[in-house]
């Protein structure tokens, strides 16, 4: 252990050869690479303003004023396409893990984006990572463990319909159109639910339709259905169904959610306050499968100016569980620290409880371009 607390001093002098921005979820078919090889350094240019390639009849994505006649496209992305990407390094260990060896871990994220009238929104979101050590996996902070392949981790249309958001998609989380009501900038992955991971922060099974309203008081409901895409909305398919209802106001907002995901039937609210100096963030979620009743919570704060950067502290129960089980909590306490717009450092430990309690020490930095 004393080794181990000189390894994590030696990381906080050397932060920049480190790193993570915020850990993308992976599941779903990977990408044709071959497609991909196409456009290799041999057809391939590029200016200050796009990606050109040389053949004017390959088109990578067509948006906007729709498709471009062959003999007068160049080649370039259109001017409602857009490009985003976020790399992320990590090196951690974890005292009391299978393994405790110190591992250095990185994930990339690629968003795509496109739009046809200007009001909806095609968008794809692609994933590589090697999810290497015990800080980086599921107990942790959960970065993307890919095999070093690109992954294709969703794909969805939004679009507006009177005055209600539509969106409909493979691969995503119902909880992608609700407002929730959580300020807290989690370290490890599961606090980043606020305690609300199965209801508020609700997932899918695939293919994914759901929709949102906001009322001009602050007022929003949300709701949807995810189903298998090889079975919708059979007795051979699982469905899950999830609905929301949240208040935003200046300072504080709540947020309400119930899901049915056909084993189990999950409430849960969260919440969020500022203060001048910093906000509180709050969770609880009830979860009720064949009647016997379990239960979570989740606090947290949130100090947006300690120095230079920001600090977050925050604990909750490890899972949800009946008044019957041993309850297991996980603390954890993060500083961030922005280098400039594009990189933040963020050195951070915590603490799993369990029949073996984990402790965790790892710095990450965030790359944003």
């Amino acid at each position: 252990m004393r080794n181990f607390m000189k390894l994590f001093q030696q990381l906080l002098v050397a932060p920049a050869a480190i790193g993570l921005l915020s850990p993308l979820s992976i599941s779903a078919s990977e990408v044709n690479l071959d497609a991909i090889s196409n456009y290799s350094e041999d057809n391939l240019e590029i200016d200050s303003s796009s990606f050109k390639q040389k053949s004017p009849n390959n088109i990578l994505l067509s948006g906007g004023e729709g498709l471009v006649e062959s003999d007068d496209f160049t080649g370039s992305f259109s001017e409602t396409t857009t490009a985003s990407f976020g790399v992320d390094f990590l090196v951690g260990a974890v005292d009391g893990a299978s393994s405790e060896a110190t591992a250095f871990s990185y994930q990339m994220g690629i968003g795509l984006e496109t739009s046809f009238t200007g009001e909806d929104a095609l968008s794809a979101t692609i994933d590589i990572g090697n999810g290497a050590g015990a800080a980086a996996s599921s107990d942790g902070l959960n970065f993307d463990s890919t095999s070093d392949v690109l992954t294709l981790d969703g794909l969805t249309y939004t679009f507006p319909l009177g005055g209600a958001t539509v969106m409909v998609g493979d691969n995503t989380d119902i909880s992608a159109v609700y407002t929730g009501a959580c300020a807290y900038n989690a370290f490890t992955d599961y606090m980043g639910n606020c305690g609300t991971g199965n209801s508020v922060g609700v997932g899918g099974n695939g293919a994914t339709a759901a929709m949102s309203y906001a009322f001009d008081s602050g007022f929003s409901l949300a709701g949807g259905v995810s189903s298998t895409p090889t079975s919708l909305l059979t007795e051979q398919g699982t469905d899950t169904y999830g609905v929301e209802a949240a208040y935003t106001a200046d300072s504080y907002g709540v947020a309400v959610a119930y899901s049915d995901n056909e084993s189990s039937t999950f409430w849960g609210v969260n919440g969020m306050y500022a203060f001048d100096f910093a906000t509180i963030s709050a969770g609880y979620e009830s979860e009720d499968p064949d009647s016997t009743t379990k239960s979570g919570f989740f606090v947290g704060l949130s100090f947006p100016e300690v120095g230079a950067g920001s600090f977050d502290i925050g604990m909750g129960t490890s899972a949800n569980y009946t008044s019957s089980e041993t309850e297991y909590y996980t603390y954890e306490a993060s500083y961030s620290y922005p280098i400039n717009d594009g990189m933040t450092i963020t050195p951070g430990v915590y603490i799993k409880e369990g029949t073996t309690d984990q402790t965790g020490f790892a710095v990450k930095t965030s790359f944003s371009f």
